[in-house]
């Protein structure tokens, strides 16, 4: 009798072991549903320049932001050669990119002009003011927008 209470005993304990196992998922699985719970499109904090940086509400920065980057550049083209070598446009669309090292690349989407237009706005911005890049789960990221930018005030 006692022999079978301790074979009972022993299979009861080695029996409950089993419940305490726990299944681990894979670590790829785990990457891949991470990964498809970001939403690519969209950043954690936008691009931000000095004067936006003491605003904490992140729609009211990224107004900031963009108010800032159409008025700046308005100014520098205020005096531009693209009034004069291209009189006939009064609005441009640029794209804009800031790149994770606080580098500004600008592109024209005027199909006609494009080269021309693009070699001037890389001219004319080289000194353009530092801005910070955005930031995606706390790491710096590429960003890209198009941007209108009024020529002429009628």
């Amino acid at each position: 009798m006692k022999n079978i209470f301790q074979i009972l005993l022993f299979l009861l304990i080695f029996q409950s072991c089993q419940y305490f196992e726990k299944n681990v998922p894979a670590k790829d699985d785990l990457v891949k549903k991470e990964l498809n719970k970001i939403n690519w499109d969209q950043v954690d904090e936008f691009p931000s320049a000095s004067q936006c940086d003491s605003i904490i509400e992140k729609e009211e920065r990224k107004n900031c932001f963009f108010s800032f980057l159409s008025q700046t550049i308005q100014q520098k083209l205020a005096i531009d050669s693209i009034k004069k070598l291209y009189p006939k446009i009064d609005s441009l669309s640029l794209k804009i990119t800031v790149l994770p090292d606080s580098k500004l690349v600008f592109e024209s989407q005027d199909t006609l002009n494009k080269s021309k237009i693009d070699s001037l706005l890389k001219i004319h911005f080289n000194d353009f003011p530092t801005v910070e890049p955005a930031i995606k789960r706390g790491m710096k990221v590429k960003s890209q927008f198009i941007l209108p930018v009024i020529l002429k005030k009628k």
